[in-house]
């Protein structure tokens, strides 16, 4: 453990959301912030909704999932709103061992645990984790009016953003993407991103690897696969031998697989499906560009684990990707994620005269700004600061 860790000793409560997993975000995101956070504070303790699986030797870990799998909207709310209780029944039990609470994943549905917080006099923050309002526009068409229902957890945001002290945000571009303006005045900027670069690391040179490209990650319209899938048959005339990796599951992988077999490129497109973040860095090292053709992100982990592999990495400019990704020095950007745009940036990649150095500049990079040891020092002074008034 980093000599980092005696920055901050405070007691310290982390708040996950009831439905976090259906917003990206997995049970190892979770486990490293609880690392993170445990290694700067004196006493932690973690209300969870639905993470089973948190690696974890001090912390106390207050699980409150009750149900689950819910498919009528009517029955999620009333799931929510009876864990949410649950949830500021917890809160009320532990208060003398908290001095702040960080809300992590899903705050937007935790708004009766906020006000609990809120009402013992507690400091709070919320801790940006993806885009809540970005990950429901897809083409530039927001689908937030649809009906009642799906405005609910927008408005219980902004009250939530209303309410807490803090926001963390992990970089200043996202501020536009997730309608944060008005909030600056509360706003920190610090991204809570590490890598085990014992475990993400070059195993196989670029030269050494198949002539193969892919994408990983959900298998959802936000993510802009499906333009990816439509750019294969351009990209794939343009280079014969090429083959394709796309890694993941979700709401379009059938629609993908009948795609795939229309356009007569089927044989060429190997679909694993799901991969585990154990296997992760053996597919990373497989390939030559990893493609992420988003409409939103937030800092998204699998290209910072892409660069630490040594695989060039080609992304549309969204949330904070431009941050780390300089086009031509630590990996490519694409002006858009049209299938036009995709085929003309994957050929342009792949052709670059100098992506050997390319990827050494990128690892170089993650491996400078992506320790634990940075991630404890910046969030150490932090929680310093947000709990010198407590």
């Amino acid at each position: 453990m980093p000599d980092t860790q005696i920055i901050c000793k405070k007691k310290v409560c982390i708040i996950t959301g009831a439905y976090a997993s259906q917003e990206g975000a997995t049970p190892t995101i979770l486990s490293n912030f609880v690392d993170l956070i445990e290694a700067i504070s004196c006493n932690l303790c973690v209300i969870t909704g639905n993470f089973p699986r948190i690696k974890t030797n001090s912390t106390k870990i207050i699980r409150v999932l009750i149900c689950n799998g819910q498919k009528n909207v009517l029955s999620r709310i009333s799931c929510s709103l009876v864990i949410q209780i649950k949830m500021s029944y917890e809160l009320v039990k532990v208060q003398r061992d908290i001095d702040l609470v960080l809300f992590f994943l899903g705050s937007r549905t935790l708004f009766l645990p906020m006000i609990t917080i809120k009402l013992l006099k507690k400091n709070i923050a919320v801790v940006y984790v993806g885009s809540l309002f970005g990950a429901n526009y897809v083409e530039g068409k927001s689908i937030m009016k649809r009906v009642i229902f799906d405005r609910i957890p927008y408005i219980l945001t902004e009250l939530s953003y209303i309410l807490c002290d803090n926001i963390i945000v992990y970089s200043k571009l996202l501020f536009s993407d997730t309608q944060l303006e008005k909030y600056l005045h509360k706003s920190i900027i610090a991204h809570r991103h590490f890598l085990d670069f014992e475990t993400f690391t070059v195993t196989t040179s670029l030269s050494d690897r198949p002539p193969l490209i892919g994408y990983i990650g959900r298998l959802s319209e936000v993510k802009g696969v499906q333009h990816f899938v439509r750019a294969l048959p351009v990209i794939l005339g343009h280079r014969q031998g090429l083959r394709v990796l796309i890694g993941g599951d979700g709401q379009l992988k059938d629609s993908i697989k009948v795609s795939l077999q229309e356009k007569g490129i089927a044989a060429r497109v190997d679909l694993p499906g799901w991969i585990t973040h154990d296997d992760l860095p053996w597919y990373l090292n497989q390939l030559r560009l990893l493609v992420l053709p988003s409409y939103t992100e937030g800092l998204p982990n699998i290209m910072l684990e892409a660069m630490a592999c040594g695989t060039p990495v080609l992304a549309t400019p969204v949330g904070a990707v431009p941050d780390v990704i300089v086009d031509g020095k630590t990996g490519f950007i694409m002006e858009n994620n049209s299938p036009e745009c995709i085929a003309e940036n994957v050929v342009r990649a792949l052709e670059h005269p100098d992506l050997v150095g390319i990827v050494k500049c990128a690892r170089a990079l993650v491996e400078n700004e992506f320790t634990f040891d940075k991630a404890v020092e910046r969030w150490g002074k932090i929680l310093e600061e947000m709990c010198i008034d407590v």
